[in-house]
């Protein structure tokens, strides 16, 4: 069983949209997150979907989901005061629905304002777990990555090479992630930035999947414009293949 939990509960802040979150914020029509979430409910080898979001707009994505026919979610449930902690809500709730060993159900992290997936990179997130015990959904480094002091002075110039760039899914079996979520908790370690953190800071070795350049998180207007460039692109790409000028 694989489960996919999007997380819907950014405020916006840095795309200066004071009245409404950046994953509702629409393009073509249609808001962000259901961008985000078509992918999902669309593949065959997902079997349900947990969205955790901002408390106050879950009836507003819950309408969302009606309107353009997302089938697939299983609950909606409020966010945490942090990451970390809206990400082991959200692993409770799928640990609540699903009707099988904990050790045989596939969990992909995901954020909702990440719309630039594909098939393949879901496709490719679930074979890894099976082969490797998790998967770490990756993008090769373009520029040079240094490491600096508090002084702002260089310490460490990253063999370009061999850097690569966290995005998202990230994918586990559902026992394995429970596990350290409820050891972190245990050990008061509240700070973890994502999934890969926590799971490398208690040891697992992770493994990478490499997934699609364009697949960024919309976090501020020029990512948005970034999109958009993106989703326009592919409207002509497709209407050249039909032929029509």
């Amino acid at each position: 069983m694989n489960i996919a939990i999007i997380f819907a509960g950014g405020v916006g802040c840095r795309m200066h949209t004071n009245d409404k979150p950046k994953q509702f914020l629409e393009m073509n029509g249609k808001p962000i997150i259901i961008h985000t979430l078509e992918h999902f409910d669309e593949h065959p080898e997902i079997d349900g979907i947990i969205v955790v979001c901002v408390e106050a707009w879950i009836p507003f994505l819950r309408g969302k989901l009606e309107k353009f026919n997302i089938k697939k979610v299983l609950d909606i449930i409020p966010g945490g005061s942090s990451s970390q902690e809206s990400t082991r809500k959200g692993l409770y709730a799928v640990r609540d629905y699903v009707d099988a060993r904990l050790e045989d159900v596939i969990v992909l992290i995901h954020d909702g304002v990440r719309p630039l997936i594909d098939a393949k990179l879901i496709s490719d997130n679930i074979n890894s777990v099976k082969k490797y015990g998790n998967a770490i959904t990756v993008v090769p480094a373009t520029e040079t990555i240094i490491e600096t002091n508090k002084d702002g002075d260089i310490e460490k110039v990253a063999d370009r090479g061999r850097c690569r760039l966290a995005r998202a899914p990230q994918s586990f079996y559902l026992s394995d992630i429970i596990s350290a979520h409820e050891r972190a908790l245990t050990d008061g370690e509240a700070e973890m930035i994502d999934s890969a953190m926590l799971m490398q800071h208690y040891g697992v070795t992770l493994h990478t999947v490499t997934g699609p350049m364009e697949n960024i998180k919309i976090t501020n207007p020029m990512d948005y414009h970034i999109f958009r460039a993106i989703i326009m692109a592919r409207e002509n790409e497709q209407i050249g293949g039909l032929g029509i000028d």
